[in-house]
């Protein structure tokens, strides 16, 4: 399957925005709103496709793949370049993960030389393992109450 990059739109987030996963990563759902929309459309989102131009998943970079309270626990005071991914519920957990996610690496690595981060629920022991897998190490593990772990990548320690 080829996947291929487009600009994030208001079409593309509003269905991501409606995906609707089962628990306990029900954790992840969103509800539509002008709010969740701007989240989509003001940060630097982009919009994963198929070959046949459906849908896929997303990722984000920056601020936006932060959880905010973290910055309390100097869990973002290293330079990285955060990345937060999302697949559609449909396509998790029959192993789709490891091309979505190391096509995504692979594009980022391209335009930045600097290492990754991400932020990870603690319950998500399937993205966990995929994240690890792909060569990130957990780093930090922080509060909101829901338990978070940054991962980080050095771009020298790939797996590709």
């Amino acid at each position: 399957m080829e996947l291929l990059i487009r600009n994030m739109n208001e079409k593309y987030a509003q269905e991501i925005i409606c995906w609707q996963y089962e628990e306990p990563y029900d954790f992840y759902n969103n509800e539509l709103s002008e709010e969740s929309l701007r989240e989509f459309l003001d940060n630097p989102y982009f919009a994963i496709m198929n070959e046949q131009e459906e849908l896929i998943g997303f990722y984000c970079t920056g601020s936006a793949a932060q959880v905010p309270i973290g910055h309390d626990f100097n869990a973002y005071s290293e330079e990285y370049i955060d990345i937060g991914i999302g697949m559609k519920p449909t396509l998790t957990g029959k192993g789709f993960g490891t091309k979505f996610f190391s096509f995504i690496i692979k594009n980022i690595q391209q335009e930045y030389a600097t290492p990754l981060r991400l932020t990870v629920a603690q319950f998500n022991k399937r993205a966990i393992f995929l994240y690890e897998k792909l060569g990130f190490v957990k780093e930090l593990e922080f509060s909101t109450p829901t338990e978070f772990l940054t991962m980080l990548k050095n771009c020298k320690s790939d797996p590709f």
